[in-house]
């Protein structure tokens, strides 16, 4: 990087371990352009929060926290999230003693003056409330712990580069904090191909390393007339490698019946690839969480606060941030239940048992609405059925059979077909709708639920 700069008189203004960030100017970008020793030059893009100014119940979490006959009780015990965001309020009652470490790659302290990032760690692992009013309030994974490393400034936005740091830090220090998921609630345009995207070769690499990445979809998918709007997902969200998750409207009742997408949700194909994302949807609409106390959004919008006061504060948020903090919980649990997953596995086990949603298709909500009871039943008995939520019984992820003995197993389920480009599926979405039949194959052995070739038909 050295030798680049002083070949172009360019300014360094911060190193990385993938690369730099210079800051030139135009007859400089193009002599970079021109030069054949670079692979590619991306600019340093503004990151926002992906926040749009029942939960457990409606994904079956309180199935699996209370355990059953065939399944233990689960809380996501051991398992360490980094969550690269605005920073953790760390004084909240349901956040205490779970952080394991902080670190601030904006130069502050970590303390998150936005309140996104408090209110996303509480919908991962937030404890149980202290206060008679808070009591039902729990986290997806209270048993997990987290990794503060803020990104985002007071103002909810922050940088590519500083996000790209955290997650490299991030797979350094994997092994010493049993960090297992990344949860990265944020978002930006696309501005180019995910293989030229420095952001989305972070989550290769943190992916390629055993790490779970899940990326919120972005909140792009109405216009401000009321318009849908189609291949609006964010960055890195695009990345084939992450686990991509849209928003749902749960219409304040934990059944599904009533289940939509919700509006803003971005919708896909991504932009410049063509693929089908979102790869699956949780709840993000009115969702209760920690409020971090004095924070921008706990003083700008004060009517979003439901209970509490201080540090035992709650408020309603809703954004693709929201159902990425839901799944990235979800994942917390397959996890405990089966430490030694792989990334490829955990992606198939929680869209093999999510429940598709037909009026939002697959470029709106991929495999359907997350269902933690299913995927850990999957996972732990490499077979699922029927699963109840709110009195309402649900086929987790169509139709199933399983043929061979515990450890070759052979699963195939019913859903759109995937055979087709995005860009015909969103035509024919845009028709109507997508019918016909999609096939998982492989073998389950190991600590894999699926391996082998994924081509053709295959969703992952």
């Amino acid at each position: 990087m050295d030798a680049l700069a002083a070949r172009y008189n360019l300014r360094i203004a911060r190193y990385l371990k993938s690369g730099a960030v210079f800051v030139v100017n135009a007859g400089q970008l193009e002599a970079l352009r021109q030069d054949d020793t670079q692979d590619h030059l991306s600019g340093d893009v503004r990151l926002q929060s992906s926040v749009d100014p029942m939960m457990a119940e409606s994904i079956g979490a309180d199935q699996v926290w209370s355990g059953t006959d065939d399944l233990p009780a689960l809380t996501g015990a051991g398992i360490s999230v980094a969550i690269i965001d605005s920073g953790i309020d760390t004084r909240h009652a349901a956040l205490k003693r779970r952080v394991l470490v902080t670190r601030d790659f904006t130069g502050g302290d970590g303390m998150d003056r936005f309140g996104h990032g408090t209110h996303v760690a509480g919908i991962i692992a937030g404890q149980r409330g202290k206060t008679a009013d808070t009591r039902d309030q729990r986290g997806i994974a209270s048993g997990a712990y987290l990794l503060n490393l803020r990104v985002l400034g007071d103002d909810g936005s922050g940088s590519a580069s500083d996000v790209i740091e955290a997650i490299d830090w991030t797979i350094e220090h994997r092994h010493e904090y049993n960090v297992r998921i990344i949860n990265l609630s944020l978002g930006a345009p696309v501005l180019q191909p995910y293989r030229d995207d420095p952001l989305c070769e972070a989550v290769e690499r943190a992916v390629r390393a055993g790490l779970v990445v899940v990326v919120a979809a972005g909140n792009y998918g109405r216009t401000t007339d009321g318009k849908d709007v189609f291949g609006a997902i964010a960055t890195p969200g695009n990345s084939p490698f992450a686990i991509t998750v849209g928003a749902v409207d749960t219409h304040g009742t934990a059944k599904r019946s009533d289940d939509t997408l919700a509006a803003y949700s971005s919708k896909g194909p991504t932009r410049y690839d063509l693929n089908v994302k979102p790869d699956l949807v949780a709840p993000g609409t009115r969702v209760t969480s920690a409020e971090s106390a004095d924070s921008y959004l706990s003083k700008t919008y004060p009517d979003r606060h439901v209970a509490g006061s201080g540090v035992n504060a709650y408020m309603k948020l809703s954004g693709s941030s929201m159902a990425a903090g839901v799944v990235s919980g979800t994942t917390a649990l397959l996890l405990e239940a089966r430490p030694r997953l792989t990334t490829q596995a955990t992606k198939a086990a929680l869209q093999m048992t999510s429940t598709f949603l037909p009026s939002a298709g697959l470029v709106g909500a991929g495999a359907g609405m997350v269902n933690a009871r299913a995927a850990v039943e999957l996972v732990e008995t490499n077979r699922v059925g029927r699963t109840t939520i709110a009195g309402e019984r649900v086929i987790a992820g169509g139709v199933y059979t399983v043929a061979g003995a515990a450890n070759a197993a052979t699963v195939s389920r019913t859903l759109p077909v995937v055979k087709h480009s995005a860009r015909k599926i969103a035509e024919k979405q845009n028709a109507g709708g997508v019918r016909g039949n999609l096939i998982l194959w492989g073998t389950a052995c190991a600590d894999s639920i699926f391996w082998g070739t994924a081509t053709g038909d295959s969703i992952f």
